[in-house]
């Protein structure tokens, strides 16, 4: 899974499993910029706060121990790897 988010740096980002066994993705990204000219008593600020947070229900072949996050050029990804899948056992039944 990909989520896209331009800027974003791995402190703000947060990913867990609740305790309803669901993912938990959640963003924070915190923007302040100052300009200061004293000479002619100046002071500019600007600020922005941004937040996301979403709930993922997870399907019951992955496996919630294993899963990991990176985030790289702006793009948090999340691995989710599957678990192996059982092999069917048939039980052939004697016909008496």
């Amino acid at each position: 899974m990909e989520v896209a988010a331009p800027g974003i740096k791995k402190e703000y980002c947060r990913v867990s499993i609740n305790d309803d066994g669901n993912l938990t993705v959640a963003i924070e990204n915190k923007l302040e910029h100052k300009h200061e000219d004293k000479a002619h008593h100046y002071l500019r600020r600007e600020f922005s706060y941004s937040n996301y947070e979403q709930n993922y229900v997870l399907p019951d072949d992955v496996v919630k121990d294993q899963i990991s996050a990176k985030v790289e050029d702006g793009i948090l990804t999340i691995n989710m790897p599957k678990a192996e899948p059982k092999e069917k056992v048939t039980k052939a039944i004697e016909i008496s």
